[in-house]
C-alpha cells in the first residue's frame, strides 16, 4: 500500500504545476490542500519507517495545513519549493550523517564498492545537493515574481528536463569512471 501512495504522490508532484495552472480558477486552494494532505497522511501511515521519512511527511502535512487554513492561491506555487528543499535536505544531510545517498543506492546494486566508487558517489551526492539548492532558489524567485505561465513552464517541464540531463550526464561520466576502476 505504501508503494501505491508513493506512486500517487509522484504522479501528483509531476502533474501539480498543470493542476495549479488550470485549476486555480475552478478550485479553492483548500481542495489542493485536502488532496495533497490526504496523500501525504496515507503515505506517512503506511510507509516503512526510514530515517527522515517521518519529518518529510510532517513538513508536507504542515504545508498542506497552512495552505488549507490560509486558502491563499499564491501559496500553491510554494509546494515545488518544499519538495526541492526536502530533496536538498535528503542529499545534503546524507553527506554529513552518511553514507551519502548515492552511495546507499549504489550499494543496493553492488554491496562491495571499491574506494574510487565510494569517492565518486560522494561527489555525485554533492552535485545533486547543489542542483536542488539552485533549483530551490530559482523556484522561490519564480514563486515570488514570475507570471503563473512561467512558473508552470519551469516547474512542469524545464526542471524535469534539467533533472533528466543531470541523470544522463552522470551516467556518461560514470561509464568513464568505471573504465579506470
Amino acid at each position: 500500500m505504501a508503494r501505491l501512495f508513493g506512486l500517487l504522490l509522484l504522479i501528483a508532484g509531476v502533474l501539480y504545476p498543470f493542476a495549479v495552472y488550470y485549476g486555480m480558477e475552478h478550485w479553492s486552494p483548500r481542495v489542493f490542500a485536502a488532496l495533497l494532505g490526504g496523500l501525504w497522511l496515507a503515505r506517512a501511515l503506511t510507509a516503512r519507517r526510514r530515517p527522515g521519512g517521518l519529518w518529510l511527511a510532517v513538513a508536507a502535512l504542515v504545508f498542506c495545513l497552512l495552505l488549507g487554513v490560509a486558502n491563499e492561491p499564491v501559496l500553491l506555487r510554494w509546494y515545488p519549493v518544499l519538495l526541492n528543499l526536502m530533496l536538498l535536505a535528503l542529499f545534503g544531510l546524507s553527506l554529513k550523517f552518511g553514507p551519502p545517498l548515492v552511495e546507499r543506492m549504489a550499494r543496493l546494486r553492488e554491496p562491495e564498492l571499491p574506494d574510487v566508487a565510494v569517492r565518486y558517489t560522494r561527489t555525485v551526492t554533492k552535485v545533486w545537493a547543489l542542483f536542488f539548492l539552485g533549483n530551490t532558489v530559482l523556484l522561490m524567485a519564480l514563486a515570488m515574481w514570475a507570471p503563473l505561465s512561467w512558473w508552470t513552464l519551469y516547474t512542469g517541464l524545464i526542471s524535469y528536463g534539467l533533472i533528466g540531463l543531470l541523470f544522463a550526464g552522470e551516467w556518461l561520466v560514470r561509464q568513464q569512471v568505471r573504465k579506470y576502476e
